[in-house]
């Protein structure tokens, strides 16, 4: 391929609005272009590059007995009632409706497990013709509220999803395990550094899931890992051992102070200087958006500890969640707040206790009245025994769950993610197939997705430098670019020509670069570009010489056109 025909368009300055290395560069680059807020255009460049990693996903899951399918985008609004997801997905706001001219409700595929499990349930009759895995690779939709990082968090991005139907469960585990496989050889491939961790399953649903991170300073997530264990989880999932934390001792009775402006944590060790925060309850209102109603929920804590709000979506099944408003929170107890309290709380509200509470005697809390806070206060005695829940927030430096080594924190990219759904979805859409008893039954589901574009930004992430990209092998848009400096010198052209043909004949995916430009404009657009092997045709072309350039390291070496063949494949690794 000429370059000269393939349309780029590098730009010297870096865009406005660009706050990370791979938004920053793939545009300078000439490889996305902005038509609105989170939505690119992909250049020809990095369309190779996206076709590429989509082969590599493609290989690995075809090698894995998976079937490429081709869904359609726009879905009607009852495959989403059925599953029960239209109203979740409708009120986070991420999900794009629209109305056709009959007046019906569809929206734009954010995901797919409803129309493939409606696809399937019309295809698949008996156990007989299970397993069945099928996938697709397609553009999603997803409303984000704000979206930044280029191809990071857009609101059109390219995406694998496959669906896994089977017959039990012990079945499922077999599929979820061949994915996660193949998901290990996709990444590696591709030339990233990723790892593996325990993730929430979020509004897909499901009992266990699993992302692949992309290990980056840039990343949007926080995970939690034990060098010494193995043990790497999200922290919207993440568990850990108590941190240690000063007991209450034998049951006493309960004492209800004045505490004139004491409101947080800090202020109550100031004001009682023996109750250090471990031996505080702090009580949290919330506002939570339930399947039938919107209801306040009064959520405990120790004092030392935060509240992971994912982990109790979870607990509480809500649709949304959000911290109570003051007046909401003076309408539910009666006091300012800062004095909230489970002494005394509404039998109307429900009562959510994290496990670091359990068991705990004599505890500092509020008592729903202002500039008033009690001591000795003993669960299930002075007050109704809550729901004990993990709501807690594991942070760096406690322990590992298993080992009690220090977790350390690190941030990093979702590219891709797993899931055991089970038969969430074929329960409710009435998905069934004839078991070998000769019943109805449900399928068993799994879920598994990869950004297919957002990988490849990750990618720029963690291979890049101060010049501009530097692109892993696999998915560069070309593996080694050969270009000649003086378009004037015949040359420099007849060499550059011959060491292109003989790298194709090579199988090297190579192209020239036979654009009309200065050395000096080649040079910065090969470094920004970040093909992996460069080879310059300059000066020097008539005694047989030519600078090769391996784009890892800026390695540049001056070498003999005869060597030019074995030296290109040593640098791609063949």
């Amino acid at each position: 391929m000429r370059l000269s025909q393939i349309l780029i368009q590098t730009l010297r300055e870096d865009p406005a609005g660009a706050e990370i290395p791979s938004h920053r560069l793939l545009t300078r680059a000439g490889f996305i272009v902005k038509t609105a807020a989170g939505i690119y255009t992909y250049s020809p460049m990095m369309w190779r590059v996206i076709k590429k990693f989509a082969q590599i996903v493609r290989e690995e899951l075809d090698r894995e007995g998976a079937n490429e399918v081709m869904l359609p985008i726009i879905q009607p609004k009852e495959l989403w009632q059925a599953s029960g997801r239209w109203d979740r997905y409708v009120t986070d706001g991420i999900m794009f409706t629209l109305k056709d001219r009959k007046g019906s409700d569809m929206c734009l595929g954010p995901t797919h497990e409803e129309v493939m499990t409606d696809f399937l349930s019309s295809q698949v009759n008996s156990y007989k013709q299970m397993p069945v895995n099928c996938y697709q690779i397609q553009s999603k939709f997803r409303d984000e509220i704000r979206p930044r990082f280029g191809l990071m968090r857009g609101r059109e991005f390219i995406m694998m999803d496959a669906y896994s139907y089977d017959a039990d469960k012990k079945a499922l585990d077999v599929a979820y395990q061949k994915m996660r496989d193949a998901y290990c050889r996709i990444f590696e491939r591709c030339g990233v550094d990723y790892t593996v961790v325990q993730a929430d399953s979020g509004a897909i649903g499901g009992a266990g899931s699993e992302e692949f991170m992309v290990i980056a300073d840039s990343g949007e997530d926080a995970i939690l890992f034990c060098r010494e264990s193995g043990y790497a989880a999200n922290v919207e999932k993440a568990s850990s051992r108590l941190p240690e934390a000063p007991e209450g001792g034998e049951v006493a009775a309960m004492e209800k102070i004045s505490t004139p402006g004491v409101k947080t944590v800090a202020q109550l060790e100031a004001f009682f200087p023996d109750w250090q925060a471990g031996r505080m309850a702090k009580t949290i209102l919330y506002k939570a958006a339930l399947a039938e109603e919107e209801k306040i929920v009064a959520v405990m804590i120790r004092g030392d500890l935060e509240v992971n709000e994912v982990k109790l979506v979870n607990a509480l099944d809500a649709r949304a969640l959000e911290l109570a408003s003051d007046e909401d929170i003076l309408k539910a107890t009666g006091a300012e707040v800062g004095f909230a309290g489970p002494v005394g709380l509404s039998e109307e509200i429900t009562l959510l206790a994290d496990k670091s509470l359990k068991g705990r005697t004599n505890l500092l809390c509020g008592c729903n009245e202002t500039e008033f806070h009690c001591l000795n206060v003993n669960l299930g005695r002075d007050t109704r025994m809550p729901e004990f829940h993990d709501l807690r927030t594991a942070r760096a430096g406690e322990g590992d769950p298993k080992t009690g080594a220090p977790l350390e924190e690190a941030r990093g990219i979702e590219v891709g993610h797993i899931f055991k759904l089970g038969t969430k979805y074929s329960e409710a859409m009435a998905a069934t197939f004839m078991g070998q008893s000769g019943k109805p039954i449900p399928f068993v589901m799994g879920c598994y997705g990869i950004g297919v574009s957002r990988t490849p930004a990750a990618a720029v992430e963690q291979h890049h430098d101060d010049k501009g990209i530097v692109w892993p092998i696999a998915i560069a848009p070309f593996e080694c670019v050969v270009a000649f400096l003086d378009k004037k010198r015949a040359e420099q052209i007849e060499l550059a020509e011959k060491l292109y043909g003989e790298l194709q004949e090579a199988g090297v995916e190579a192209c020239l670069d036979d654009r009309p430009m200065s050395p000096g404009a080649k040079f910065k657009d090969h470094e920004l570009m970040g093909m992996p092997v460069q080879v310059f045709v300059g000066r020097r072309a008539g005694e047989g010489i030519v600078e090769l350039l391996v784009r890892k390291g800026m390695e540049k070496i001056e070498c003999s056109v005869d060597d030019v063949r074995a030296k290109v494949l040593a640098a791609l690794g063949r």
